[in-house]
């Protein structure tokens, strides 16, 4: 009679935890796989490539403003579109956290790669996310939404705005119709101490350190530019400290700056400094606003026109690598340096190219 009692109460304590397991399962049901991708095997990428990036094991990504997206891994080449689980063939973005994820920004939303998976990214809801500033966290840009941009911290995705400024609400008020933001940002840029840096389309650019917000306004990047702003498309801080915002002027921000020019919307964490002037060392020529620039593994930096070409600026020294095909000039976007060292470029209509040691020849693989 003992051992009957003892079996059924052991068979009422195993019905018990399996029904406790099966009621766990349902509350916490797992999150689904995304499904492994499979990309298209091509021969050659799309003659516009306006993004370019290589990851931490060396593949090699290639983005395109109209045809999606391209690995290449030194033998093969994949393509993925929307049809492969891309959320737009719009590619603006490529970047990589310290786990090797690549992420992708593209023209209708952020999503990661990761072990051979697309997974979209889902932004915080409700109120904006919270302004913070740590090493590991990764910056976007927002296509769509103009003022707004992103903040990943590995976990969530947190939807920010640029602080307003003056000079940028009066526009607003004088511009309702624009179909581009006064803030809209362009780039963002990490600097040697860890703050990030935003260029925007009309409002120059904005720092944030973790405690402040600080502003050099498009009136002060450059002064002497006639018409629609070209928008600060692209930061780099200098073997020498000095920050370049794609004009002619550089700036000191770390180097015990004294003041700024006086201006109305300005601070006085900057001295602005003359620089190089015009690539081409004409006074008045129009070489003066640049889409990007780089910094090589021996400091120098490389600097591109969208219709004049490469310029390098060593020192004091400037050469120019024109970028032609049939004798026209080549649009070009997007200046990259890889994990050898080795520059390459992105063109609007003519695919990439990469430096060999002495002039842009056309990639081809």
């Amino acid at each position: 009679m003992k051992r009957s009692i003892i079996s059924l109460i052991s068979i009422l304590i195993l019905a018990t935890s399996c029904n406790g397991q099966t009621n766990s399962q349902k509350i916490r049901p797992e999150k689904p796989m995304e499904s492994l991708l499979k990309g298209d095997t091509v021969s050659e990428m799309s003659e516009n490539i306006m993004v370019i990036y290589q990851d931490k094991k060396n593949n090699y990504w290639f983005g395109s403003w109209l045809d999606g997206l391209y690995k290449y891994d030194g033998k093969i080449i994949i393509h993925f579109t929307t049809e492969n689980g891309l959320p737009s063939n719009r590619i603006e973005e490529i970047k990589e956290d310290e786990l090797g994820n690549v992420f992708i920004n593209t023209g209708k939303g952020i999503i990661k790669y990761s072990e051979n998976r697309f997974i979209p990214l889902k932004e915080t809801m409700g109120n904006l996310g919270v302004w913070v500033l740590t090493p590991n966290d990764l910056w976007f840009k927002n296509v769509t939404n103009g003022q707004y941009f992103y903040r990943f911290d590995g976990a969530m995705l947190h939807k920010l705005k640029l602080p307003n400024i003056k000079m940028g609400e009066e526009w607003i008020k004088y511009h309702p119709d624009s179909p581009l933001s006064f803030y809209t940002v362009y780039c963002t840029y990490k600097d040697s101490k860890g703050n990030i840096w935003f260029g925007t389309s009309f409002a120059g650019v904005f720092r944030y350190n973790g405690k402040s917000f600080d502003w050099i306004t498009e009136s002060d990047v450059n002064e002497m530019h006639n018409g629609p702003a070209n928008g600060v498309r692209s930061i780099i801080e200098d073997k020498d400290g000095y920050f370049w915002f794609n004009t002619e002027y550089k700036y000191n921000i770390y180097n015990n700056p004294s003041s700024s020019k006086s201006n109305k919307d300005s601070t006085s964490f900057y001295d602005r400094i003359k620089n190089i002037g015009c690539l081409d060392g004409k006074k008045d020529g129009d070489l003066n606003e640049y889409l990007s620039i780089v910094k090589d593994d021996k400091g120098n930096l490389w600097i591109a026109n969208y219709l004049g070409g490469v310029w390098k600026v060593e020192d004091e020294k400037i050469k120019h690598y024109p970028i032609q095909v049939n004798h026209k000039n080549v649009p070009i976007f997007y200046l990259f340096k890889d994990n050898k060292g080795e520059i390459w470029l992105g063109t609007e209509k003519n695919g990439v190219f990469r430096f060999n040691g002495h002039e842009f020849e056309k990639f081809t693989f």
